[in-house]
């Protein structure tokens, strides 16, 4: 089977009250990422958008960028949820044989949106939507199920918290760069028991593309530091209701991540990759994703983190780019932890670059509390 690559990237700078419009932030990363490819929009066959109708506030969310995607003329198509998913339509549209480079573009501007309407929305409308279920309050469940289930602690929530906002002072791109300690996470604002304001991901807006391109198109226009191989992808839905699953446990992600792995040839994950991007989108959620991703067993999360295997100078640097906590457009942020593991493959990831970077990790989520999980492994 013919492979697939990544030949180039882009992204905005991740900020709030943006005053871009859609069509200006994707024109903005569609043209640098084929830049970054060394090629035109002529060799593009087709578009896929990750939009949606509830984020943008009108219907038919693509038909907003699709001009400024450079989709005239071309095959465009929308996903609804998180870039790691429209990652994946990209790459089977290319296997499928019928097209041979595409765009992969997401935008987000949740400073124009009401996050705790929409997010309201995701549940049940007969009895969760009426309880006034949102994206924190339901964290806030699934954080205290999980403290409750393995015996982990607010703190160890807040070093997560002070990681990735230190992680993001070397990231030009991301919206919340801090010096902050665990004192600072616990006094600030509580949101939803046990989520403080610190604990969560900003409101945010921005947009990322990436270019794919069959093997045939990746060698022939790009040089062999440039491209990145999608060596393993996996994705897994848990149910729907949060009351039939538990909260605490990531066995969806565990599906998704054997998937990957295996394609990948991946046999431990701790020692053959390098650098993972994770969604963090509150705190709590990196320790769950990392027991899920097999990098340590259930319940032992926080204490990967404190032994410093997941700081930025440990074993394994997770979320160097500051994460979704230092930047989190939500139909973006999967295809943003994409695009930094391309940098980091290629080594053009600057003052945060790990050394010897060889295969990464992409991770996103989409429904409340990870109801389904992408995983990729990308790599030279």
């Amino acid at each position: 089977m013919e492979r697939v690559a990544i030949i180039g990237a882009a992204q905005t700078k991740y900020e709030r009250n943006k005053p871009d419009t859609f069509a200006e932030m994707i024109y903005e990363v569609v043209s640098k990422a084929l830049e970054d490819a060394g090629i035109t929009i002529k060799e593009v066959d087709n578009v896929v958008s990750v939009s949606s109708d509830f984020w943008d506030g009108r219907t038919i969310s693509s038909m907003a960028i699709s001009d400024a995607s450079g989709a005239f003329g071309k095959d465009i198509t929308t996903v609804e949820g998180d870039g790691t998913f429209g990652a994946l339509y990209g790459m089977m549209r290319i296997l499928s044989g019928s097209f041979g480079c595409t765009v992969v573009c997401a935008h987000h501007k949740g400073t124009e949106s009401n996050m705790r309407g929409i997010t309201n929305t995701a549940f049940d409308p007969l009895v969760e939507r009426r309880l006034g279920l949102d994206s924190i309050n339901s964290a806030a469940l699934q954080a205290r199920r999980y403290m409750s289930k393995w015996g982990v602690w607010e703190e160890q929530f807040a070093r997560v918290s002070v990681k990735n906002h230190g992680n993001a002072m070397r990231n030009p791109l991301a919206m919340l760069p801090m010096e902050i300690t665990v004192d600072d996470v616990m006094a600030s604002r509580k949101l939803a028991d046990p989520l403080k304001l610190l604990d969560c991901s900003p409101v945010t807006d921005g947009a990322a593309a990436l270019i794919l391109a069959a093997e045939r198109n990746a060698k022939k226009w790009t040089t062999n530091k440039k491209r990145v191989w999608m060596k393993g992808v996996g994705h897994c839905s848990d149910a729907f209701r949060l009351g039939d699953r538990d909260l605490a446990d990531t066995r969806a992600l565990k599906q998704a991540a054997k998937k990957a792995y295996a394609m990948a040839g991946i046999s431990d994950p701790l020692k053959e990759i390098d650098v993972a991007e994770i969604c963090d989108a509150f705190s709590y959620m990196e320790l769950m994703w990392l027991e899920g991703l097999g990098f340590c067993d259930d319940g032992m999360g926080a204490e990967f983190v404190e032994r410093g295997h997941a700081d930025f100078d440990g074993a394994l640097p997770v979320n160097p780019s500051g994460g979704r906590l230092s930047a989190h457009p939500v139909q973006v942020a999967g295809l943003a932890a994409m695009a930094e593991c391309v940098l980091q493959v290629r080594g053009e990831a600057g003052e945060r670059q790990v050394d010897g970077v060889e295969t990464a990790l992409a991770h996103g989520i989409n429904g409340m509390c990870g109801q389904a999980h992408c995983v990729w492994i990308l790599g030279k």
